[in-house]
């Protein structure tokens, strides 16, 4: 729509909602870890299979927590585990809600390694054993911190060693002096390996964990050990003696190695260096035994958010946490949650590109027509060779960036006759329209129509049904679901306000309706506001009414799956898969189609396109019912991962 018409605020005031991505598939089972202790039960299960609230392996969001020296709270006869239990409590009770996958502790779990320090301290894991899957390795005041994990036997290995972790799912095995040993965890739809390595890693100890990771090529890993760096009063941290040579010797030829997390040190810091695949890893520093009530039984939480490409990371003790605020003591106030910046951050991580090194995501092949059309399908447009019945003359799509001929035919495959026809407006010149080979990942077909559209002057072009397709006149009295995959260029650039993306040719005065914005605007409409917030529009069928959903600000140059349900009763909008804030709850039934022509990449307003769309569009199919998310066609989309 041009900009006269849309430029006051009105009764379509836009309101921002956050959106969240489907998840992203299945993962596969754990594999060994090749040692002479290794465990790789054959019916070794999903890690959330432990028991306590249900782990969901496939969500894009998952967590890590971390537990570091809780060494004052066993310390001889001052010892008091309750802080720990709490925190284990709080793991348990938390662990659907949290989706938390694993626990890692740092070492120095006891004072002094006595066989009483460390009875009490196996005890207290008890709490969390069997629910949450975990991993512990030694610190130096757990061992005679004169030696290495060639130490031979110690009140830790009996209590801590392989035996403990071996009826664990996640368990992949201990090297063979039961020092240092590896979990697998499935979580956000892949496997990721875990490396506890003790205090002072001997040779054979570091032959071990790189025969891990070369049995294990594939998966990201997180390294944890004691002694990895230590940090100044600001934060900034750098590599400790025995860190230099866990990095030197494992850490910087391994590129799956992207966080290494360490304790031993005070105050808490954190650091970034280069490995020799030029990619980054994550050094950071997690110990508050120096705080109040010996850290409190302080947790780290990593956030792992693979649809935002993030890891939000903070800091809180759950013993105080539980406290009412109101009671909470001086000390424990400033304790219960740290928020400075070494305690309370956020990493940016392109997951996918740090990764592609070592295991590149393999994406998925075109899926055939009759593969995406479920019951009901009344059109279904792609614009690959399979969906295109003339080009300029010949059959087929036409070669990336070549473009689109006037009178192309795009065909409806669903065998409705709702063919499309390209055509420009107004003088627009041939780049106005054009093929392209980009799409999203979970699109059936893998090509897009490239449209170039915008204002001053008007331009852009069109794809339109015949004066006589079935779908000018279609009512979706019964409900329906529009799908469809857009990208907006990055940079977006110029004035593409109220821009359409597909829409219904017509006014709504000529549907008989008298409410809305406008007696000129079409019954049913898929915009751009200037804020880059969807809007649909729709006039339905039975109601005096225009129902109009609202998105928040979509994102610049990436694909996204948009869709809207109707169950004959109202409309709800999702992005993504995930539904959208602002969906009336106003009645809806049906469209008030006029038997005029369907049209993708411009809306109409009192019978006339001004500008174009601007950016690409893919896949587009029409249902004449109520899918859910799980029938989009994103779906194949949740099962990317290897």
């Amino acid at each position: 729509m041009s900009a006269p018409e849309r430029n006051s605020p009105g009764r379509r005031a836009v309101l921002q909602a956050a959106v969240a991505i489907p998840a992203a598939g299945a993962a596969v089972p754990v594999l060994g870890a090749g040692s002479a202790q290794a465990a790789a039960p054959a019916a070794a299960t999903a890690a959330g299979s432990t028991g306590g609230s249900r782990f969901d392996e496939a969500s894009p969001r998952f967590g890590i927590a971390v537990l570091p020296d809780t060494q004052y709270l066993f310390d001889a006869d001052s010892a008091d585990p309750e802080p720990l239990r709490a925190s284990f409590r709080h793991l348990v009770s938390e662990r659907g809600r949290g989706n938390i996958a694993f626990m890692t502790h740092l070492g120095d779990v006891t004072e002094h390694g006595t066989e009483d320090e460390i009875r009490l301290a196996a005890d207290t894991f008890r709490t969390l054993h069997g629910k949450v899957p975990y991993s512990v390795l030694a610190g130096n005041h757990d061992i005679n911190s004169g030696t290495d994990d060639q130490r031979g036997d110690s009140a830790y290995l009996k209590s801590f060693g392989p035996r403990r972790f071996a009826g664990m799912p996640t368990f992949g095995g201990a090297s063979p002096d039961g020092y240092n040993s590896c979990h697998v965890i499935r979580a956000a739809g892949r496997r990721w390996l875990i490396l506890a390595l003790d205090w002072r890693v001997s040779q054979n100890g570091m032959r071990w964990a790189q025969g891990v990771l070369d049995a294990h090529p594939t998966l990201p890993t997180v390294l944890t050990t004691h002694d990895l760096a230590w940090a100044d009063d600001e934060g900034a941290a750098q590599l400790s003696d025995n860190g230099r040579r866990l990095w030197d010797g494992l850490v910087r030829g391994n590129d799956q190695i992207f966080l290494a997390l360490g304790g031993h040190y005070w105050p808490p810091g954190r650091t970034v260096l280069t490995n020799d695949s030029d990619n980054d890893v994550h050094i950071q520093i997690t110990n508050y035994q120096d705080r109040y009530y010996g850290g409190a039984g302080m947790i780290r939480h990593y956030g792992f958010d693979l649809a935002r490409n993030v890891i939000d990371v903070e800091t809180f003790s759950p013993w105080l946490l539980a406290r009412d605020p109101a009671e909470r003591t001086p000390l424990e106030a400033e304790t219960v949650e740290l928020t400075g910046p070494v305690d309370r951050f956020t990493l940016d991580i392109d997951f996918e590109r740090r990764f592609a090194g070592f295991s590149p995501i393999v994406p998925p092949r075109p899926r055939p027509a009759e593969a995406v059309m479920p019951r009901g399908t009344v059109a279904y447009w792609r614009f690959d060779a399979s969906g295109v019945a003339a080009a300029g003359g010949s059959g087929g799509a036409g070669s990336a960036g070549s473009p689109v001929g006037t009178g192309t035919v795009i065909r409806d495959l669903s065998g409705h006759g709702n063919d499309l026809t390209a055509a420009r407006l107004h003088d627009s010149g041939p780049g106005a329209l054009t093929w392209s080979d980009d799409h999203h990942r979970g699109q059936p077909g893998h090509a897009s129509l490239r449209f170039d559209g915008g204002k001053n002057p008007d331009r852009g072009a069109v794809l339109t049904t015949s004066a006589r397709a079935p779908l000018n006149s279609e009512k979706f009295t019964s409900g329906y679901t529009l799908e469809t995959f857009i990208r907006l260029p990055e940079p977006f650039e110029g004035d593409h306000a109220w821009m359409g993306i597909l829409s219904w040719e017509g006014r709504n005065s000529d549907a008989g309706k008298t409410t809305g914005w406008s007696p000129d605007e079409p019954t049913c409409s898929l915009n751009l506001s200037p804020e880059r917030f969807l809007q649909f529009v729709v006039y339905p069928h039975r109601q005096n009414a225009d129902p109009t959903s609202w998105s928040h600000a979509v994102p610049v140059g990436r694909w996204m799956h948009i869709a809207v349900v109707n169950d004959g009763r109202r409309t709800v909008m999702y992005v993504d898969g995930s539904k959208i804030a602002r969906n009336p709850t106003q009645p809806s039934t049906g469209i008030a189609t006029l038997g005029k022509p369907f049209v993708i990449g411009a809306t109409q307003f009192d019978e006339r396109f001004g500008q174009g769309f601007y950016g690409w569009i893919g896949d587009t199919r029409i249902v004449t019912r109520v899918l859910t998310p799980r029938e989009f066609m994103t779906a194949s989309d949740r099962n990317r991962h290897s």
